[in-house]
């Protein structure tokens, strides 16, 4: 009997040294590191995707808005944007709780994040040019520039963003040990695509995009400051479009601070004594989600219209709140009032 109790004893302290060490584990400061990374994203994440159904629900809902090409095309920009930041978050979520899952599922994700990412500069172009026929031709704008037809323009977008790293994951050599649907790995793009033909295939798509898309928005800037100062009528509306490419101009700058990412790596390594995960942390909120998060919501913002119904819609909840507690006070008066008769 002594003996039973023995054992009983040491199966007992082992149980509870076990519990011991998963509990020091679980509040080891790498752990307590990846909650605050967590913490931090996650409520960006929802207070951007608040925004975003907001200003969609408001094109949704008014018929001016669908009937002009710019919130059209402003409207496909919040939608791949909304794509790029939930796959850029899930994949940073499965990277920071160390999530393996099979290549079948990783490759389409990485496949949304890259294309996603590379249609938002593409887009910026489409709209700058958009600006630039509404200046130059008001009367006479070609057909696939109206609302109804600006598809004809919005999906070769979608499939030349989507196109490139495609081809890029078939330039690489896969590796003939890893099953498709049984290899489990951490969905990074940096272990999918890890050759040095894809880097530099990808390096030279990034440079070709942005360059082109540069080059677009400095020729309508260019073209509409010339415009200005050609026209004595209408300056008004002029200097507006004027403000809307310099404005995509910015937006332009704020995608391209995601190629800013060795340099801030290499002042950060030289000027502080950070972890490497904290210092890849660092840049993906600063240089690549930031970005993000303020290139839609800059623009929305700005436009008058749209902020007027954003302004609307925000006041019209809180009336709603307000009415609500009105008649939650009066409910909790009269039960207070029956239980005192009573």
């Amino acid at each position: 009997m002594f003996f039973l109790t023995r054992d009983a004893l040491s199966v007992h302290s082992c149980k509870m040294q076990n519990r011991t060490e998963l509990f020091v584990n679980a509040t080891s400061p790498k752990s307590f590191s990846v909650i605050i990374k967590v913490c931090v994203v996650i409520p960006l994440f929802c207070i951007f995707l608040c925004c975003i159904a907001v200003m969609l629900q408001i094109f949704a809902s008014h018929r001016q808005f669908l009937d002009t090409s710019r919130y059209v095309l402003f409207a496909h920009m919040l939608i791949n944007d909304t794509l790029q930041i939930l796959s850029s978050v899930l994949l940073f979520l499965c990277v920071m709780g160390q999530v393996k899952f099979p290549l079948l599922f990783c490759v389409p994700l990485l496949f949304v994040s890259t294309g996603t990412f590379q249609n938002t500069t593409l887009i910026l172009a489409a709209m700058s040019l958009e600006r630039y026929v509404a200046i130059f031709y008001p009367l006479h704008r070609p057909a696939y520039w109206h609302s109804d037809r600006i598809w004809i323009i919005i999906l070769p977008l979608w499939l030349i963003s989507f196109m490139f790293p495609i081809i890029e994951f078939f330039i690489g050599k896969q590796n003939p040990t890893v099953d498709v649907l049984s290899s489990n790995m951490l969905c990074k793009a940096t272990i999918i695509n890890s050759s040095k033909s894809q880097g530099m295939y990808r390096f030279a798509v990034n440079v070709l995009f942005f360059a082109v898309v540069g080059v677009i928005i400095l020729f309508t800037y260019v073209r509409i400051l010339l415009e200005t100062r050609k026209l004595q009528q209408d300056r008004a509306s002029v200097s507006k479009a004027m403000n809307t490419v310099l404005l995509h101009g910015f937006q332009l700058l704020l995608c391209m601070l995601a190629f800013t990412h060795p340099i801030s790596e290499t002042l950060t390594v030289l000027n502080t004594n950070w972890l490497a995960e904290d210092i890849a942390f660092f840049n993906y909120f600063c240089f690549i989600l930031m970005p993000r998060f303020l290139s839609p919501l800059i623009y929305g913002f700005r436009d008058q219209s749209l902020r007027k119904h954003i302004g609307k819609r925000f006041l019209c909840c809180s009336k709603e709140d307000k009415s609500l507690l009105k008649y939650r006070f009066r409910f909790q008066s009269s039960m207070n009032c029956l239980l005192c008769r009573s």
